[in-house]
């Protein structure tokens, strides 16, 4: 299938889990794509999978902490440059420290922010007049189940998933005239980096028993990335040409 085959698409955060899964994704539906992280070696690995599926010659990456805004549109300006335009951008970079809120330092907090919110903020300001040029341009921002639902030890993470919500929503009425879509993909029970990691992400005494809810109802585990992949490449073609202002929410049945 090559529904991408035409599409010029910047990705986020794409060293691991969701966002390497997207853009390998949107590689092999023919797509063109620059993939962005902070992690040097990571980013690298991604290179290497897109070679070894011989899409690596539509690849180009490029270093970016989505909190630094000089940096963010020097990036941005160099990805429109070498792909000739920009028709989507999907915003997956995004960070997750927990903490007792009463014990969350003010260092933290901004970090989370800066990164989760104010990082997609950044990235979708330097990439809007590309996109709009376009008269077809998307959004894809990942907003998170912790933005709705009770998420315990992570009011930083929480808050920053649901400025998300609420930006994605307020751009998608702003350029709907102009052709701009923008959803927000609300991933929960998904296996990334973050999932991975989660144990040394919040307080050491943690009660897990808050997390009973956490649990998917489809299938045994963790979702695969792979599985919000998908959905992202539908979203950025045609087939999801009639979705804008809304979430979907993957989470394999986790929040019914």
């Amino acid at each position: 299938m090559e529904r991408l085959n035409t599409r010029r698409i910047l990705v986020t955060g794409s060293a691991s889990g969701i966002g390497r899964a997207t853009t390998l994704r949107l590689l092999s539906e023919g797509a063109r794509v620059v993939a962005t992280d902070i992690d040097k070696d990571g980013l690298a690995e991604t290179a290497g999978l897109a070679a070894e599926a011989g899409t690596g010659e539509r690849l180009r990456t490029a270093l970016l902490d989505v909190s630094d805004e000089s940096a963010v549109n020097s990036v941005v300006a160099d990805a429109v440059a070498g792909l000739g335009g920009l028709d989507a951008l999907v915003n997956v970079a995004g960070m997750l420290r927990g903490a007792h809120t009463h014990a969350c330092s003010l260092e933290l907090w901004n970090r989370v922010i800066a990164v989760n919110l104010t990082g997609t903020f950044l990235v979708t300001r330097a990439a809007l007049p590309a996109l709009l040029e376009t008269g077809r341009g998307v959004v894809v921002n990942f907003s998170s189940t912790s933005a709705q639902f009770a998420h315990p030890f992570m009011a930083a993470y929480s808050a920053s998933k649901g400025g998300i919500l609420s930006f994605t929503h307020s751009i998608a009425q702003e350029y709907a005239k102009q052709g701009l879509r923008a959803v927000n993909i609300t991933p929960g029970s998904i296996s990334s980096g973050i999932t991975e990691n989660i144990f040394s992400l919040v307080p050491e005494d943690t009660d897990w028993n808050l997390f009973t809810k956490l649990t998917p109802a489809l299938g045994e585990g963790l979702g695969a990335p792979d599985t919000v992949a998908g959905v992202v490449a539908m979203l950025v073609s045609d087939d999801g040409a009639f979705i804008t202002g809304t979430e979907i929410r993957i989470d394999g049945g986790t929040h019914q």
